[in-house]
């Protein structure tokens, strides 16, 4: 019988948030910081708010706790293959806030120098509403992007789990929800349509080695 091997694999880690108080005061944060700069920035975001970049220093001790937990994540998901007992590197953490409202969405991008991303979700916006039409999920692209423009597109490679690999697979955020995945990962966020106010808080984790090993 013919032998099948599954190649480059993904990871996609899903966790959740303990902590109602910590996240409670992630929300008071960012809408403290919203209404100092209430013009943001534009990146990857249509319509919505986001932030700057400096998240870690206005965020205060639950900002850092987030970043805590990301690099917990990460490090279970990573090994530095030439010292596998102890690695030499750690994480320098980038972190920003998304608001974001009817309407708002998130073009494709991917965070180049980054090594892992992770996305938090304070208030999904859904208010305790499961329709699909609400939107707002994020969106993941296949990476071997050619294969989405081969010239026989409802064709699927099937995967270990003998189903169909889906091209764009989409995760539906609920509050207190932790996402990570390797920044080169293209991703995007559908147009939501809900009539709350989603609070979400990004994270890069750039590697950088430790004091050690300079």
């Amino acid at each position: 019988m013919a032998e099948t091997r599954h190649l480059f694999s993904t990871p996609l880690a899903v966790d959740s948030l303990a902590s109602e108080e910590g996240m409670q005061m992630l929300r008071d944060a960012v809408a403290a910081e919203q209404a100092r700069d209430s013009a943001g920035v534009q990146i990857s975001n249509i319509n919505g708010w986001h932030s700057n970049t400096r998240m870690l220093e206005w965020g205060g001790e639950a900002a850092k706790a987030l970043a805590y937990k990301a690099m917990q994540m990460a490090d279970a998901h990573t090994v530095d293959s030439k010292s596998p007992q102890k690695t030499r590197y750690g994480w320098i953490p980038e972190m920003w806030a998304n608001v974001s409202g009817k309407g708002a969405a998130n073009q494709y991008h991917t965070h180049p120098g980054s090594f892992w991303s992770v996305v938090a979700y304070l208030d999904d916006g859904y208010n305790g509403d499961d329709d699909p039409k609400l939107g707002g999920e994020l969106q993941l692209q296949d990476p071997r992007m050619p294969m989405i423009r081969m010239t026989a597109p409802d064709l699927r490679i099937l995967g270990a789990d003998k189903k169909p690999q889906a091209t764009e697979p989409s995760i539906r955020p609920r509050t207190g929800m932790i996402v990570m995945f390797p920044s080169w990962l293209q991703h995007a966020v559908r147009p939501f349509h809900g009539e709350g106010t989603r609070i979400s808080i990004a994270i890069n984790l750039v590697p950088g080695l430790s004091a050690e090993f300079n």
